[in-house]
């Protein structure tokens, strides 16, 4: 995509045609007027992933094109957030002229954040060696002058070196809070920063009239969980992921948040674990019959929720329903649609210029 692309095709009349789809998928259950929060047409996304070309001495990005599948140089990436455009000149500048740094890498991922903090890695078609690492702690120091903080990792068959973290600390500010996030390389995060403190800000203002406790399915990192622990009792998440749930603990401590727990489960055992028809060394000093449990977040994959998982939230008053599909969102209401109402209905526009659509839903349950 070029700033000329851009300029030709209308951003607003991308986020109409998203507008008017998502009205539509939800139609049949009568949902309120869309809240829609646009993105910046350019520079939000803080990951990006590149295929690496050696040409000669010359050394360059390339993506490929969906259709003809035919390859393309990439100098400067306009979704990506500025960090990673002024990383990608530099890195290639770096790399080209050192024999080990280069031999054999044919991907470079890029994950930053709206603190400025930067993991580059390195993917190999070879095994990296002392002699590696000590070349990728010298491209630290040199990439480290020009932006606050840069960590390197060298990733090759069974194979991750990491110089010196993996991850960046992240600060988001929601409201009048900043919160501190650590973002783990090769693990889910929001990729439109700006879009993500907007949808935060949403499931806030949704909440205001609710009380008691929140259950969080499929929590990630404490995307959600730590900002809406300023509003309800206690909040109980679950993740599957392990990287993401020690992220979670350690976003908590960094908080100074006391009234969240982020247990190990899959979205279907916990419901397991609720009906009783099983029981969890991962919950050992978590009593789940001590929490009065009001509302129910889900933030679930592209597959949507599985059956056992939908009826186990339909016995929750509220439920946050966060989808990045709108598809399977609908399909999942046509269940949800028997007990509860569309209170509120939002469109994040996390990708522009693109097929995909990030939707949230605040159902509340029907009146006897």
């Amino acid at each position: 995509m070029t700033m000329t692309t851009i300029n030709q095709q209308s951003y607003q009349a991308q986020l109409d045609e998203k507008v008017e789809r998502l009205t539509s998928l939800l139609s049949p259950f009568n949902a309120p007027t869309l809240s829609v929060f646009p993105s910046a047409p350019i520079h939000y996304r803080m990951r990006a992933e590149f295929r690496v070309w050696h040409e000669g001495d010359d050394l360059y990005h390339i993506m490929f094109n969906q259709e003809t599948k035919e390859k393309y140089r990439v100098d400067e990436f306009l979704p990506a957030c500025e960090n990673i455009n002024r990383a990608m000149a530099l890195l290639m500048e770096l790399i080209k002229p050192n024999e080990v740094l280069r031999k054999k890498l044919f991907q470079v991922d890029y994950l930053s954040a709206l603190s400025g903090e930067l993991v580059i890695s390195l993917l190999y078609h070879r095994q990296l060696d002392g002699e590696w690492e000590a070349q990728a702690r010298a491209l630290k120091v040199q990439l480290c002058a020009h932006f606050p903080k840069v960590n390197i990792i060298g990733r090759a068959r069974k194979q991750k070196v990491i110089i010196d973290h993996d991850y960046v600390i992240e600060r988001l500010p929601v409201k009048d809070k900043t919160f501190i996030f650590k973002h783990v390389e090769n693990s889910f995060t929001q990729p439109n920063a700006k879009v993500n403190c907007a949808m935060i800000e949403w499931t806030l203002e949704c909440v205001k009239p609710l009380s008691g406790d929140l259950l969080e399915l499929y929590c990630g990192a404490g995307n959600f969980s730590l900002p809406l622990a300023m509003h309800f009792d206690h909040v109980v998440g679950t993740e599957i992921a392990k990287p993401s749930v020690q992220a979670a603990q350690y976003n908590i401590a960094q908080n100074h948040l006391e009234n969240v727990k982020i247990v190990r489960l899959a979205a279907e055992e916990f419901t397991q674990a609720m009906k009783g028809e099983r029981t969890f060394s991962r919950l050992e000093g978590l009593t789940l019959s001590d929490y009065d449990f009001t509302t129910v977040l889900v933030d679930p994959p592209r597959a949507g929720l599985d059956p056992e998982s939908l009826r186990m939230i339909q016995e929750y008053d509220n439920i946050l329903y966060i989808s990045c599909n709108p598809e399977t969102l609908a399909q999942n209401l046509q269940c949800l649609s028997e007990t509860h109402v569309i209170a509120s209905a939002a469109l994040f526009d996390q990708f522009p210029f693109t097929h995909h659509i990030e939707a949230g839903v605040l159902l509340s349950r029907k009146q006897k």
